[in-house]
């Protein structure tokens, strides 16, 4: 092994190294956004909007616009990633970390240089460090590329780190509880990007890392030029590539169910988008998401309602709370061990390696909604010492649901569109997330303060998605009879994406109107 060889390997293993810190230290601080609240509050943010009767804890108008800012970045979090998924595909590594490292850093300026009487400024500043967070996340999750046998397990790794890094926000409150400032914190968090961006020049890819992974592939700045691979560059190689040993093999590749001739022609955008995975996979994941952030935004004034507006309990359980999150990467490699379970053993006849991967990804689905499940239902029972099971099954739930998401569209879908699909998804899962905002008016409204009904309807509902997107994952997990591989990577075709399992779910969406719905109705009526 020659000296150039072992500085690549080397490099791998920085790459990696380096990029968990940097999700774990930054990347998805946005949701450690409760421990942010109790600082604002102590330092009066939003503070005019309450009457002078009022203490700073039961202020509801306050607590409504805290909660906006967290539903505006949180969907600007999502929806940009459409337009940064094509810019990723389109330009690359290099291209898309600047952007992000740059509204990451204007972000981190503007809460330093924010006050009381400049409150509106959270909304640009927490918007701007979301979506440079999740710009982060999205070059570093390539990175699972340099190690084939574990990528998922390293994609749900990063996302991990990044479910963990939340946990910044509460060392910046105990910080201030100190005696260090809100400004001083902040602007330490800004001059960190210079380290972001040393780590672009030196330990990234210019373009993109490809998959499989070429010979030889190396980037960075050692060993001469580095690799200007791209994905598509990559994907167009491998097709030539299996085209010529099919001519040379002299044998035609055709499928005994339909009698027709199988090229391993790369799948278009819009068909992937087209197909139920991809729209049973959006509605699974928009309702979940949807779920925990209605909890992270409202998890302040529950906390002071559960508490009755006891400060010392509420920063007890906000500090049990973030420190929870730091466990996110501790949980999210056990999704992908789950997913990576069947790496190296051998595969049924006729079985491409894709569809071993949906294979495999079938209890990853199921143990995502159970979780989210039990996370639900102890979330709506308003016993103050259960929200420390609620906090770890929360945690746990999160981990596993975007870990397993961007592992899954690894999976199902043409590393071509990785980017433009994830982007799509977490953006069109961002629109959904917009119904926080007016769950919230409807808790602190009509509801009284009391979650349970909202948080009953969204348990109903993300369970309804999770058993529609888990039929459709096991409707096609099975691969047909006499089917013959192309290739170990070949891509599945726009009717191999469509389950024949329409009937299940119509039987399954009846049961959900049928009951569900009108019992909800019900019990909201009472109540109001």
């Amino acid at each position: 092994m020659t000296s150039c060889e072992v500085g690549t390997k080397r490099r791998y293993w920085l790459t990696l190294v380096s990029g968990m810190l940097e999700c774990l230290c930054f990347a998805g601080v946005v949701f450690g956004y409760a421990s942010l609240v109790f600082v604002l509050k102590d330092e009066g943010y939003f503070s005019e909007l309450c009457h002078s009767n009022t203490t700073n804890t039961e202020c509801s108008s306050q607590d409504e616009q805290f909660s906006l800012v967290f539903t505006i970045a949180s969907f600007l979090n999502n929806f940009l990633n459409l337009i940064v998924g094509f810019l990723f595909d389109r330009f690359g590594t290099l291209v898309t970390r600047l952007l992000g490292i740059s509204l990451y850093t204007t972000g981190t300026l503007l809460v330093a240089f924010s006050s009381a009487a400049f409150s509106q400024m959270l909304f640009p500043a927490l918007s701007c460090i979301a979506v440079g967070g999740i710009l982060l996340l999205l070059t570093n999750m390539q990175v699972g590329n340099l190690f084939a046998a574990q990528r998922s397990t390293i994609i749900t790794l990063y996302n991990g780190a990044f479910d963990s890094s939340s946990a910044v926000f509460l060392i910046i409150k105990v910080l201030h509880e100190q005696g260090v400032s809100l400004r001083s914190s902040f602007l330490a968090v800004s001059l960190c990007s210079t380290v972001h961006v040393a780590r672009t020049f030196l330990l990234m890819p210019r373009t993109h890392i490809p998959y499989p992974l070429p010979q030889s592939y190396t980037y960075g700045v050692n060993c001469g030029k580095d690799d200007t691979y791209n994905v598509e560059q990559v994907e167009r190689m491998r097709e030539t590539s299996s085209s010529q040993d099919q001519d040379f093999s002299g044998k035609n590749q055709t499928t005994r169910d339909g009698g027709r001739e199988e090229t391993g022609k790369e799948l278009s955008f819009w068909s992937c988008v087209r197909s139920w995975f991809f729209l049973w996979h959006l509605l699974w994941l928009s309702l979940m998401q949807l779920r925990h952030y209605l909890f992270i935004g409202t998890l302040n004034s529950t906390l002071n309602r559960l508490a009755d507006s006891d400060p010392t309990l509420v920063s007890r359980y906000t500090n049990a709370f973030a420190v929870t999150q730091m466990c996110g990467v501790l949980c999210a490699p056990w999704n992908g061990l789950i997913l990576d379970r069947h790496k190296g053993k051998p595969r049924a006849d006729g079985e491409m390696e894709q569809e071993a991967d949906l294979r495999a990804s079938f209890l990853s689905l199921l143990l995502t909604s159970v979780q989210c499940l039990l996370f639900s239902v102890c979330a709506s029972i308003p016993v103050l010492p259960l929200q420390y099971l609620t906090f770890i099954l929360q945690v746990l739930n999160r981990s596993f649901l975007y870990g397993g998401n961007a592992a899954f569209i690894s999976i199902a879908f043409p590393a071509a569109h990785f980017g433009k699909l994830y982007g799509l998804v977490m953006s069109l899962s961002a629109v959904v997330s917009l119904l926080q905002y007016p769950c919230f008016a409807l808790v602190k409204g009509p509801l009284h303060g009391d979650p349970f009904y909202t948080s009953r309807s969204l348990s109903s509902l993300s369970w309804s998605s999770s058993i529609l997107f888990t039929s459709t994952s096991t409707a096609r997990e099975k691969p047909k009879a006499g089917r013959t591989t192309l290739g170990p990577t070949s891509p599945l075709t726009p009717d191999q994406l469509k389950p024949n399992c329409s009937e299940g779910i119509v039987s399954r969406v009846s049961i959900i109107f049928k009951f569900h719905v009108p019992a909800f109705c019900f019990k909201l009526k009472n109540k109001l």
